[in-house]
């Protein structure tokens, strides 16, 4: 598993994915990744398929929301010359070009209805119809796909196809923010860091205590991704010094920051750990147990409740 082993993280909502990602690379299912934009599903999908048994065939992106209605079903599964205006050759859909490998396709949830149905009979059957022939051919691909989006919703909504999402979603794969797994942020910030410092050739930066301690409480929107940048920037601008909170961004002072509460430290304190259970307890009860909404309700992901529903020995309905 070395690829999984290059992939930052151990707070305990992080390694559960990862240990639901291993178990899955070890086999053929179609899995499907959830997580905010910048969390880095492509890098985990990239570890999937490294870890799989076509860790030696193709590798295809495709991103759904990057290309125009009109050229996807061209672009997925090919043409035929003459199937359509400017059709003036054959051309080969990136499906057949991932034969034996895997393709991922990023922000699914955008994906055309009218192309769902036909992606759907893929998944069933493992033909390929390209526009504008009459046969199908057959090909062997894994699909892994990715979403940004609550695909229930879009399903509720009429935009995304219920029996596609079953399909894809046999094996669910949900990777936190990064201010769930506020844990990480130092060890990958040190990893970026060291990165860039590497990459430009110039001496690395080090992050005070303080500034590390602005990092954690930043709600970081742009995830991983944001981070990294920030790593790269700050390494760009300032090689070699000690970054302390006034060399971060004017944001991590005024915006996006996680405010302080009402809440009131007891003067004679209090036990966290009782605290934790019973907020757990309650959030359970309020969503008569429903896992998923119980973790929005405490701001944290399904895999981090799970956690701690475990820690505290919770019995659920």
């Amino acid at each position: 598993m070395e690829h999984f082993k290059s992939i930052i993280g151990h707070s305990p909502a992080f390694e559960n994915v990862l240990r639901s990602a291993k178990m899955v690379a070890a086999t053929d299912v179609t899995a499907l990744i959830k997580g905010e934009t910048g969390t880095g599903k492509e890098i985990l999908a990239i570890a999937m398929q490294q870890e799989s048994a076509r860790k030696n065939q193709p590798f295809i992106t495709l991103n759904c929301a990057a290309l125009p209605e009109g050229i996807v079903e061209s672009e997925l599964f090919g043409h035929r010359k003459g199937s359509f205006t400017g059709a003036n050759a054959n051309k080969t859909g990136i499906l057949q070009s991932a034969d034996g490998g895997t393709l991922f396709l990023d922000e699914i949830n955008s994906l055309p209805l009218s192309i769902q149905s036909k992606l759907l009979r893929f998944l069933e059957s493992g033909e390929c119809l390209p526009v504008g022939d009459t046969k199908p051919y057959k090909i062997n691909v894994r699909v892994i796909a990715a979403t940004n989006t609550d695909l229930t919703k879009l399903i509720a909504e009429g935009n995304f196809r219920q029996d596609l999402y079953f399909r894809l979603n046999v094996v669910p794969v949900e990777l936190p923010s990064l201010r769930e797994r506020a844990e990480d942020i130092e060890p990958l910030a040190k990893h970026f860091v060291d990165y860039f410092a590497k990459q430009h050739a110039i001496n690395k930066v080090v992050f005070s205590k303080l500034a590390i301690k602005k990092l954690r409480a930043y709600q970081w929107p742009g995830n991983v991704r944001e981070l990294r940048n920030l790593c790269e920037r700050l390494t760009i601008l300032l090689p070699g010094k000690t970054i302390e909170p006034e060399n971060l961004p004017h944001e991590f002072s005024t915006g996006n920051v996680i405010s302080n509460t009402d809440f009131a430290l007891p003067e004679l304190g209090l036990n966290l750990d009782v605290l934790e259970a019973d907020l757990i307890h309650q959030a359970l009860s309020r969503t008569q147990g429903n896992r998923s909404k119980s973790a929005r309700l405490l701001g944290i992901s399904r895999d981090t409740l799970l956690y701690r529903i475990q820690k505290h020995g919770l019995a659920t309905h």
